[in-house]
């Protein structure tokens, strides 16, 4: 069994997750601290979660294929999206974001506010409360929104076949090399793929309530 599907996903999966961390922490924070506009941007965030995932590999396609203004730009210095792995990575992070941004905001907004006013009150600055506050107490949550984010990033198709295809050795991940076994009727080379992306994604479920219980029993 070739394992450059493997490889691909869990370095699309790794480089995916890495950019959803930071970015779903910015976007958590900010968003959870805006006086106006908080559910518009709250439901434009969650769009890519409960839209169907061809439909998001679609919009990526609009938004950055070579026909689009962002797109014949970006040719002029040779740079291209589509049909690459970059184009996986991107998916990958479009369709995971919403989960690591959503539980990272969950556990910011579930911190009791008295201590957050209590350090302003004593003069501590707002990168202090966040890096020494907010990250700290927040940290079961970031940990389940980062592992949530790898996994969906891992089992993600829709989006990557679309804006990615299904290039064998460059954008082909474990889900994109079950649906091409299962056309040409390879049902066990199908199976054995989804086993495999089975138990991964078992184990980093299994390692993320393990963590999690350590914590809150500590």
């Amino acid at each position: 069994m070739e394992l450059s599907p493997l490889i691909v996903t869990l370095k699309t999966s790794a480089v995916a997750t890495t950019i959803t961390f930071f970015a779903g922490i910015f976007l958590a924070y900010v968003v959870s601290n805006l006086k106006r506009g908080k559910s518009l941007i709250d439901a434009l965030i969650m769009l890519p979660m409960v839209l169907p995932p061809t439909v998001v590999g679609f919009f990526l396609l609009l938004l950055l294929g070579k026909r689009s203004a962002i797109g014949k730009f970006l040719l002029q210095f040779d740079i291209n999206f589509v049909f690459t792995w970059k184009a996986a990575v991107i998916a990958a992070v479009v369709v995971s974001l919403p989960l690591m941004y959503r539980t990272t905001r969950g556990a910011f907004e579930q911190l009791d506010k008295n201590i957050i006013y209590a350090a302003r009150t004593l003069g501590v600055s707002e990168w202090k409360i966040f890096w020494r506050i907010l990250l700290p107490n927040a940290r079961g949550g970031i940990l389940a929104g980062l592992v949530l984010s790898f996994t969906r990033a891992m089992g993600e198709f829709g989006a990557t076949i679309m804006f990615a295809g299904n290039v064998p050795g460059v954008t082909q991940t474990m889900s994109t090399a079950i649906y091409a076994a299962v056309q040409a009727n390879d049902y066990d080379l199908a199976f054995k793929w989804a086993v495999v992306l089975s138990i991964f994604s078992l184990v980093f479920i299994c390692a993320m309530n393990a963590v999690i219980s350590n914590k809150a029993s500590a």
